[in-house]
Parts: structure tokens; C-alpha cells; sequence
């Protein structure tokens, strides 16, 4: 677990970085009115029943999620975690609060598509850098690898099963659940692995090639 927390300033960057990019890119999407993520759209719809801001109800949520983390997925614990818990929900609220109260509000199709668009673009390449980081996995993202890794369950339907609840929930309590959502259940995955390609991973080299070019005998 502990190495996740000694990381390199690039790395430190690239997760920073990433989760800032995300949150914008997730107040986005609430601006375009067409959806979020579900755990997202959850968190939004669910901590109006609360006294607690957005930022502060997922730092809450966070923090149960946690508990889990700690007991169940140590080796996912990390500076990462860290800065996703406690800054992206304050990037995300201030980003909706800037967009939403100093821009018009959408009201055709297209206007509302090509800005959900741009958050496909700035949230993915967010993604991207946190991922390539890999200096510790976020709360809610940690939940299905520990499935995984205690259950007889693939990551993949673990994560399905964990987005689906988000969705209902969202649902239930009044929530948008929208073309956003799809888009980013699925269509999120290609743009990142292509800016994983194209950019992140040559700006950013993962830890073992950074630790094999230490240990190498100098010629």
C-alpha cells in the first residue's frame, strides 16, 4: 500500500491533474443536461435529501466506501485515492456552479450533444492521467476489483452490477439518467485508451518501466 504513497512528481501530476480535468469534465456533463455517469448522477440526486453540499455528501460517501478499501483492498490504497476522495467533488461542484451560473442554459439537441461531447473529451483525458498515474485507485472504482479479487465474479460484471444500483437509485430519487449516462458507461472506455496511447503513457511512463531503468546495470 505504502509505495503507492511515494510516487514521483510526474506521477503525482498526472493523478492531480487527471482528477481536476475529471471534474470539470463531469460538471460538464450536468451542464449539458443529458446525463452524468451513474455513480455520479447518485451522488448529485441523492445529497439533496442531505444537509450536505455535493462535494461534501461524496466526501461522505467516500469515507464509508473507505472502510471497505481499507479492509478488503489495501494495495489499492494511495495518494490517488487520497486526492479523488477529497478534491475531485469540490471540482465537480464549483465547475457546475461556474457553468451553470454564468452560461446560458441548452435548450436544442445539438447544443446540448456538442457540449456533452467536449466533457466526453476533457473527462476522459482525465481518466486517462489518473490511470496511467496508477498511484492508488479512487473509493468507488476500488469496489469492483475487490469483488474481484474475494469473489467469484469478473471485474466487469461487478462493475456493471455496482453502476446499475447507482443508476436505480438515481432513478428512484429523482435523478437524470440520459443518453450521458450511456455515453459514459460505454463510450468513455475507446476515447481513454486512445489518449492512453496517444499521449499519457509517453508523457507519463508506468512505475515498473521507471523501476526497471534504476535497477539497470550502468554500461
Amino acid at each position: 500500500m505504502w509505495r503507492n504513497f511515494i510516487v514521483s512528481p510526474r506521477h503525482f501530476a498526472g493523478t492531480a491533474i487527471g482528477n481536476l480535468l475529471l471534474g470539470i469534465g463531469i460538471g460538464i456533463f450536468k451542464y449539458s443536461n443529458m446525463g452524468n455517469d451513474p455513480f455520479t448522477a447518485m451522488v448529485l440526486s441523492v445529497h439533496r435529501f442531505s444537509p450536505f453540499s455535493y462535494a461534501l455528501f461524496l466526501i461522505c460517501l467516500n469515507t464509508f466506501i473507505f472502510l471497505f478499501e481499507v479492509k478488503f483492498g489495501k494495495k489499492y490504497i494511495g495518494i490517488g485515492t487520497m486526492i479523488n476522495w477529497f478534491l475531485l467533488g469540490y471540482v465537480v461542484q464549483y465547475s457546475i456552479v461556474i457553468l451553470e451560473g454564468n452560461l446560458p442554459v441548452l435548450s436544442s439537441f445539438l447544443s446540448k450533444f456538442l457540449v456533452m461531447l467536449i466533457g466526453v473529451i476533457i473527462a476522459s483525458f482525465g481518466l486517462s492521467l489518473y490511470q496511467t498515474a496508477d498511484v492508488g485507485v479512487a473509493p468507488y472504482d476500488s469496489l469492483a476489483l475487490m469483488v474481484e479479487d474475494h469473489l467469484p465474479i469478473p471485474y466487469f460484471w461487478a462493475r456493471i452490477f455496482f453502476d446499475g444500483v447507482c443508476a436505480l437509485v438515481a432513478y428512484l430519487t429523482g435523478g437524470l439518467i440520459g443518453l450521458g449516462t450511456l455515453v459514459c458507461a460505454f463510450g468513455l472506455g475507446p476515447v481513454v485508451t486512445f489518449f492512453n496511447r496517444m499521449v499519457t503513457e509517453k508523457l507519463m511512463p508506468s512505475k515498473e518501466a521507471i523501476n526497471s531503468d534504476e535497477a539497470a546495470p550502468i554500461r
